[in-house]
């Protein structure tokens, strides 16, 4: 019985053994498996990389930066006005004066003084009898920004705040707004 026992616990013993060379050997393959994985990878990012080479093996070119990032005195009179012009003759208003100009406001501003200036773009048209300012409170596009309009000569009688929930600026998002300002006075089109 004693020499059952034993030839049982040498069988137990064996199975064990091989159960942990299969177990052994199945991590090894995954492992492999794994690696082989890492190094498909790693050529496959290499590919797209390379994609964007040219037949010279010259990089891409990089990405030009946006607009908006140029100097706020470079970017509203070369890129903000032009636009703005342009959006304003689609609307059949040829005779638009813009200017961008460093000024008092038009409106008296409660707490500040009368020689505080800003930068502004000021509009009109109409032999003047309708005109608009655009102040950017901040020297920048992204900041506080204001808006005053008047007609036939009239000093205007508010300073509104503009644009003032928009988060990001972007050239396009500040020429609609002006539009769609304007276009509440019934300035625009066949309002």
């Amino acid at each position: 019985m004693a020499e059952e026992t034993n030839s049982k616990s040498e069988q137990q013993q064996k199975a064990a053994e091989k159960s942990e060379a299969s177990s052994a050997e199945e991590t090894t393959k995954n492992k492999a498996g794994k690696s082989e994985n890492k190094e498909k990878s790693a050529q496959g990012d290499k590919a797209k990389s390379g994609a964007g080479k040219s037949q010279s093996g010259k990089s891409k070119k990089e990405k030009e930066p946006a607009v908006e990032d140029k100097p706020f005195t470079e970017f509203i009179p070369q890129d903000f006005i032009p636009s703005l012009k342009e959006a304003l003759a689609k609307q059949g208003i040829e005779d638009i004066d813009l200017t961008f100009t460093q000024d008092s406001p038009q409106v008296p501003v409660p707490g500040l003084g009368e020689d505080t200036q800003y930068w502004q773009v000021v509009g009109s048209w109409k032999n003047e009898r309708r005109w608009f300012n655009l102040y950017f409170l901040d020297e920048d596009i992204k900041g506080k920004k204001a808006f005053s309009w008047a007609t036939n000569g009239a000093q205007p009688s508010t300073l509104e705040p503009f644009m003032s929930d928009e988060r990001k600026v972007s050239l396009d998002l500040l020429v609609m707004y002006t539009m769609q300002r304007l276009n509440a006075e019934k300035w625009l089109g066949g309002n």
